[in-house]
């Protein structure tokens, strides 16, 4: 690995020469700072992460801590890896992954190291262990998820709560009293905030309209597509004919296709509102209204507060919710 003393010698200056020029703490002569920035270039050498941070420049990383289970849904995970990347990159950032299952050893060592200017965090736990991390340091961090105590923290998320507020009451104003909604694997409801944000919206709807809710998880994975079979053929064969789907693209197809073995049409027999989907509904064998969870959105105002943290000093804390959008696909009809 190339030293600074050897930059120094290439470049025919003193140490403190090379660490000016490369630093900016004080000003050199232009063509002195060219022959060092050249002779760095020429022999391959970085300053080291903390010793910039201790000269007091950005090292233009953020850690993107994302903890990979033998749950992980990872498509769904990875769409949310890729807009963060994409948002930071287009600031000048780059994207240390962490993906320790253990999430707070990675965010320690980094925080530790002065090796990232702002943390980003995904996959956040209702009990998550990092948001007592978040407060205990000085470098900036962003939830992209709400922990159940957010106190103290920057959290960035779509109004869950809401989109299942909105599902109810699109299927209500059409006339259905008896909805079935087909949730997120059993697991993620012990171990992920927003599945239950969800639900808690639509069962508070669906009391305050009246109508009735069957709740079922689908299964011990989210491609369990046998466990998603039996429970629209429960709720078919128990009269119901109004569907809130919040789960990945698998378990929209298994449902679609009990429609289609019993010959259902959607939007003339049954009605489907998904909601809350971070996929491309547009894929789907047929088109259904979607309350869309769009990553981009999340993470580009997630990257934006630690921007706007970094650079200008601004206190971001607080939770920031997107507001839900509603695209109809013509899936909704009066029951009967």
């Amino acid at each position: 690995m190339t030293t600074i003393h050897e930059v120094a010698q290439a470049a025919g200056v003193s140490i403190s020469t090379v660490s000016y020029a490369l630093s900016g703490k004080r000003p050199i002569s232009e063509k002195t700072r060219r022959r060092i920035e050249e002779a760095a270039l020429t022999l391959g050498y970085q300053p080291d992460a903390g010793a910039r941070m201790l000269a007091g420049r950005r090292t233009h990383i953020f850690a993107l801590t994302e903890p990979l289970r033998a749950d992980t849904h990872a498509p769904t995970h990875m769409a949310f890896v890729l807009a963060t990347a994409v948002a930071a990159r287009r600031r000048g950032y780059d994207i240390l992954l962490l993906t320790d299952e253990q999430t707070s050893e990675g965010m320690n060592r980094v925080t530790a190291s002065n090796l990232v200017d702002a943390i980003l965090v995904l996959d956040v736990a209702p009990d998550d262990e990092r948001a007592a991390i978040a407060r205990s340091i000085r470098t900036p961090t962003i939830f992209i998820g709400i922990p159940d105590d957010a106190h103290g923290l920057t959290c960035v998320d779509l109004d869950f709560d809401a989109a299942g507020r909105i599902a109810v009451d699109r299927l209500a104003d059409a006339g259905h009293e008896r909805l079935t909604l087909l949730g997120q694997t059993e697991v993620a409801y012990r171990k992920s905030n927003f599945p239950r944000r969800l639900l808690h919206g639509v069962e508070d709807r669906a009391l305050e309209r009246g109508v009735s809710i069957d709740w079922v998880t689908t299964g011990a994975s989210a491609t369990d597509a046998v466990a998603v079979r039996e429970a629209a053929a429960s709720a078919l064969d128990h009269g119901h004919r109004a569907f809130i789907v919040h789960s990945v693209d698998d378990v929209h197809e298994a449902l679609l296709s009990v429609f289609a073995d019993r010959g259902l049409r959607v939007g003339r027999d049954v009605s489907v509102v998904s909601a809350a989907a971070s996929f491309d509904t547009s894929t789907l064998s047929v088109p259904v209204d979607t309350i869309p969870l769009i990553p981009q959105q999340s993470c580009e105002l997630a990257v934006e507060l630690a921007v706007r943290r970094l650079e200008d000093g601004e206190s971001t804390t607080g939770i920031h919710l997107l507001p839900p959008e509603y695209r109809s696909a013509g899936s909704i009809a009066p029951p009967g």
